[in-house]
């Protein structure tokens, strides 16, 4: 049986912290066993997602961005904006797409919260990675 494959999808802006999501995530499934996938920002995640689990290559699909409050749109509507359409691309496809897509209640870019974002955006890779991997064996099961 072949190892499964996996999809990373990251947004651009803030790839200083995105980029750790991606490490994290590696670091839990293998460098070797994902694809990956940049995009400008976080609204271009879902459509990516949704053609990435229809090709059935990968055994899930993984989105990060790092949604904060720029003071010019509200944050908070393309964040959920974007989850919704992480799981309309799931449940389309029938593949698991997980969501790396952070929205802080507060965010200065100063060296402290950068270094404590991308600590967390690591550490949420590695969660992504191993529920891919959980997932991946329930499915399993499932299909027998």
């Amino acid at each position: 049986m072949a190892s499964p494959r996996y999809a990373f999808i990251k947004a651009s802006w803030h790839s200083e912290i995105v980029d750790q999501a991606l490490s994290g995530f590696q670091k839990e499934v293998g460098e070797g066993a994902v694809d990956v996938f940049d995009v400008p920002g976080a609204f271009e995640i879902p459509l990516l997602a949704r053609d990435l689990a229809m090709t059935n290559r990968y055994a899930a699909v993984v989105g990060a961005a790092f949604v904060v409050d720029g003071g010019i749109y509200r944050h908070d509507f393309v964040a959920s904006s974007v989850l919704d359409g992480l799981m309309r691309a799931q449940m389309d496809a029938s593949i698991p797409v997980l969501s790396i897509v952070l929205t802080p209640h507060n965010f200065q870019p100063t060296e402290a919260h950068i270094a404590f974002f991308r600590d967390h955006f690591a550490e949420k890779g590695r969660e992504a990675g191993h529920a891919a991997k959980e997932i991946g064996l329930a499915r399993m099961r499932i299909k027998g």
